[in-house]
C-alpha cells in the first residue's frame, strides 16, 4: 500500500469478474474504485482516462477477507513473526484485515501496547490490523483490564486467548463490563484441569503413541459455561477455535434459544484429524488438538447449517526452536494465513457450503460480529480480494511470507488462491510469486 492520500490515488476499474457480495449480488459485474473507495458497481463501466483496468474474467471478486484470529508475535517474540511479516503473509493469502490476539510480551492489556501495535501496522502499510486486547491483566485471569482505555486506544474485542478465564465470576464481570463498552468477548474455551498435561486428542491413538490425551469435554464444558454466562449477561460472546462435536451441538442449541453467541473454527479442524500427528508430527500439534473423524464431520455440519459463523486461521507462528523437539515439549500451533483460502475453497468444491456462504464466513460475518465498516457498497473503503478458483499449485512453505514454517500442509496440492488483494484502493498484493511451484 502506498502512502498516497485518498485524493492522490489513481482510479481502478475491476472488469468482468464474478462479483460475489453475499445476500446482495452474484454475477458478472464491474467495480470502479476512486479515491480509495468504491465509487460504482454496475454491469458495464467504461474506463476513465488514467484509470488502471484490472481484467478479472474467470475470477471471483469478493469483499476483502477478514481473519479475526491471528497471532503476530510482536512485541516480544519477533523471531517468530513481526507485525510487518504477518501483514505481508495476510495479503498474500487474500486477507485485507486481521485481528491480532493479545498474548504477546508484554501482553496487550493496556492502551500503550494497543497503540504500539497500531503504529507498527501503519508502518507495515499492508493489511488493516484490529487489535484484540486482554480480558484480564497479563491474561492471568485474576483481575480485569481497563476496557474503556483499551477501546479508546483502538481495541475491537477482548480475549485471553492462549489461556482460559477459569474463574466464572470474573468471566461474568468481564461480560458485563465489556457489554457496557460495546466490546465483543472472544473466549478460549478450555477447562485446564481436564486438559491437564495432554498434548493430543484423547483416544486410542494417544494410548498407542504413549502420549497424554485431551478429552473433548475440556473444550465443551467451558463452551457450555460461557453460553450460560452469555445468556445471563446478554453480552456478545464469540467462541474461538471450535474443534469438537459437543461444542457444535451446544452452540447450535444456544442459537435456537436466541443467545447472542457466535463461533469460529479453523481450516485444520475441517480438513485434518488426529491421524496427522501419528508420526509425532509437531507441525500438526495445536490446542485445541486435532480431533476425530466424528468431530471433523460435526464441524463441517456446523459450517453448513450456520452454527459456526466464521472461518479464522488461528495463525500461530513458531520457529524450529519450538517445533523441532520431542512432541510433548513442542509448542502448540500452526501458521495458516497463506493456506486458509484454498483449504476453505475445498468446502465449496465439495458442496458443503456455497461460494457465497464461504465469503460470508471469511468476510461478511467477521465484519458484522466485530462491527467493522466493510463490504462492497458504494462509499465504503475499497477492500477487495480477487480469487482465481481454478489455479492449482503445490504448497512450498519455504516461499511463505510469514517468518515461520510450521505448517502440516507443506507439499500439499491446492486449488484456488488470491491473485490480488486491494486495501483502501491500493493493490497491496498482485500476481503469483514466480518461485511458487505452479504446474503448467
Amino acid at each position: 500500500m502506498t502512502q498516497q492520500s485518498a485524493e492522490e490515488k489513481s482510479a481502478m476499474l475491476i472488469k468482468g469478474g464474478r462479483v460475489i457480495n453475499p445476500g446482495i449480488l452474484d454475477g458478472t459485474t464491474d467495480i470502479l474504485i476512486r479515491n480509495g473507495k468504491i465509487a460504482e458497481i454496475a454491469p458495464e463501466i467504461g474506463p476513465e482516462p488514467g484509470t488502471r483496468v484490472i481484467e478479472a474474467s474467470g475470477k471471483i471478486v469478493s469483499p476483502g477477507l477478514i481473519d479475526m484470529h491471528v497471532h503476530f508475535r510482536e512485541p516480544g517474540h519477533e523471531y517468530k513473526e513481526t507485525i510487518a511479516t504477518g501483514c505481508l503473509a495476510a495479503v498474500h493469502g487474500g486477507f485485507t484485515s486481521v485481528c491480532t490476539m493479545p498474548n504477546t510480551h508484554p501482553v496487550n492489556d493496556s492502551g500503550e501496547v494497543t497503540e504500539y501495535i497500531l503504529k507498527k501496522a501503519a508502518d507495515a502499510n499492508r493489511a488493516r490490523v484490529f487489535p484484540v486486547a486482554a480480558i484480564s491483566k497479563k491474561i492471568k485471569g485474576k483481575s480485569l483490564c481497563e476496557y474503556g482505555e483499551l477501546k479508546e486506544s483502538g481495541a475491537v474485542a477482548l480475549s485471553d486467548d492462549g489461556n482460559p478465564v477459569v474463574n466464572s465470576q470474573l468471566m461474568r464481570r468481564a461480560m458485563e463490563y465489556a457489554r457496557g463498552f460495546g466490546l465483543l468477548i472472544i473466549s478460549h474455551c478450555e477447562e485446564p484441569e481436564l486438559a491437564a498435561n495432554g498434548v493430543m486428542n484423547e483416544g486410542a491413538l494417544a494410548t498407542r503413541m504413549g502420549l497424554p490425551g485431551i478429552p473433548n469435554a475440556s473444550e465443551s464444558v467451558m463452551v457450555m459455561r460461557d453460553i450460560a454466562l452469555c445468556e445471563l449477561t446478554g453480552a456478545r460472546v464469540h467462541i474461538a477455535h471450535v474443534s469438537t462435536a459437543e461444542s457444535v451441538h451446544a452452540i447450535r442449541d444456544a442459537k435456537k434459544r436466541g443467545v447472542p453467541v457466535t463461533a469460529e473454527t479453523a481450516p485444520h479442524y475441517f480438513t485434518l484429524v488426529e491421524d496427522a500427528v501419528a508420526d509425532y508430527n509437531t507441525h500438526a500439534k495445536m490446542n485445541p488438538p486435532l480431533r476425530s473423524h466424528r468431530d471433523r464431520e460435526a464441524i463441517r455440519e456446523g459450517l453448513a447449517d450456520g452454527t459456526i459463523d466464521v472461518i479464522a486461521t488461528d495463525h500461530a507462528p513458531h520457529s524450529p526452536l519450538e517445533k523441532k523437539v520431542e512432541f510433548d515439549r513442542a509448542a502448540n500451533g500452526i501458521i495458516g494465513l497463506e493456506t486458509s483460502l484454498p483449504l476453505s475453497l475445498k468446502l465449496a468444491e465439495e458442496g458443503i457450503i456455497t461460494l457465497s456462504g464461504l465469503i460470508e464466513k471469511m468476510s461478511v460475518n467477521p465484519a458484522r460480529i466485530l462491527g467493522l465498516e466493510h463490504g462492497m457498497k458504494v462509499g465504503n473503503p475499497a477492500d477487495i480480494t480477487i480469487i482465481d478458483p481454478d489455479l492449482s499449485y503445490t504448497v512450498n512453505a519455504e516461499n511463505f511470507r510469514s517468518l515461520s514454517r510450521n505448517t502440516p500442509f507443506d507439499g500439499w496440492n491446492m486449488k484456488g488462491r488470491a491473485v490480488m488483494t486491494i486495501v483502501g484502493g491500493d493493490a497491496v498484493f498482485s500476481g503469483i510469486p514466480e518461485e511458487d511451484n505452479i504446474p503448467g
